[in-house]
């Protein structure tokens, strides 16, 4: 097993105007990347810039963030070739990725389609991401920093300047290595990447872990569709599975985000919490996640749906 810690910088349209509305919004233009083995030694390492296909003059934010000017960009092969040095570098199948947040692992995706090169994987791709796991290991697991606080909290030297690809991939890998010497049973939280849904209910998601239960499901065309599947719409204790009623069925205040709350006589109270995300083909995958809480968190929900509901009666 290697573990691949990447990071990513992109353009995207340079007076911001176009980018929600293209195929393509954010278009790398460099990748760096540091390679672990099996023990977190570094074995190798990736860095390349990338001439932009798309957009071919450089946002001015962008530009100013990454110190990168459009004429340096020029010089440079092309993200089909580029990309598939670094497929071919990153040594498939067997490599679990690792970034800082969970975007670059989409964004690299989003530009492998775009250019029609091989995609990562038919479904769901597991990956660490680091800094859920920092906050785990060094605070509440809540928080997100960014990763030059990050880094500057755990005391690690900083001989090269943040925001270049290669720079966050090094610092990224450097705080990997920490939490896996310091905690490495949290090597275990993994997280979900679904740029590619689940293709059928047989591959599915379904992972149990120490404290709560996660589901992703196939494609649908609609909520309404999604939430007239059973397994979507239950509620099941993880720990002794058996369908439970609920005591709140799902609600929601915004449309993306489901509530309900069950009880199970055995292990008491769970809250169920369902998010509808959009697939790239315009259909919705569902993520619902299973957590058994105290009486204190379930009044919680109880006063969440109360507030649901009174917003709706003012919004009749």
């Amino acid at each position: 097993m290697r573990y691949i810690v990447f990071d990513l910088e992109w353009n995207q349209c340079a007076d911001g105007a176009a980018a929600e509305k293209a195929a393509l919004p954010f278009e790398i233009i460099e990748i760096g990347a540091i390679k672990l083995d099996a023990e977190f030694k570094k074995i190798g390492e990736f860095s390349r810039l990338v001439q932009p296909m798309v957009y071919r003059r450089m946002n001015k934010i962008t530009e100013k963030l990454v110190n990168i000017e459009m004429r340096d960009l020029l010089r440079e092969q092309k993200f089909p070739k580029v990309g598939a040095y670094f497929l071919k570098w990153c040594e498939l199948p067997e490599v679990v990725f690792c970034t800082w947040g969970t975007t670059d692992l989409t964004e690299l995706q989003r530009n492998l389609k775009f250019f029609g090169l091989p995609a990562l994987s038919e479904g769901p791709i597991a990956f660490l991401d680091v800094q859920k796991l920092f906050s785990l290991c060094f605070e509440d697991g809540k928080a997100r920093r960014a990763l030059e606080v990050a880094v500057d909290m755990v005391e690690i030297e900083k001989p090269i300047p943040f925001h270049r690809a290669f720079a966050d991939a090094f610092y990224t890998a450097k705080i990997l290595q920490l939490i896996a010497a310091k905690k490495p049973e949290l090597l275990q939280k993994i997280s979900f990447d679904v740029f590619t849904p689940p293709a059928d209910r047989d591959k599915e998601i379904r992972i149990q872990f120490d404290s709560y239960y996660k589901y992703i499901t196939r494609e649908f065309a609609s909520k309404v569709e999604a939430f007239e599947d059973k397994e979507v719409a239950s509620s099941k204790c993880y720990l002794c599975h058996k369908n439970l009623r609920k005591k709140i069925k799902w609600f929601s205040a915004n449309g993306k985000h489901y509530y309900c709350l069950a009880y199970c006589e055995k292990h008491g109270y769970l809250k169920g919490k369902i998010r509808v995300r959009k697939t790239e083909d315009g259909g919705i995958y569902i993520v619902k996640t299973t957590k058994l809480i105290s009486e204190e968190d379930a009044e919680g929900i109880r006063e969440r749906k109360a507030h649901a509901v009174e917003m709706r009666k003012k919004h009749k």
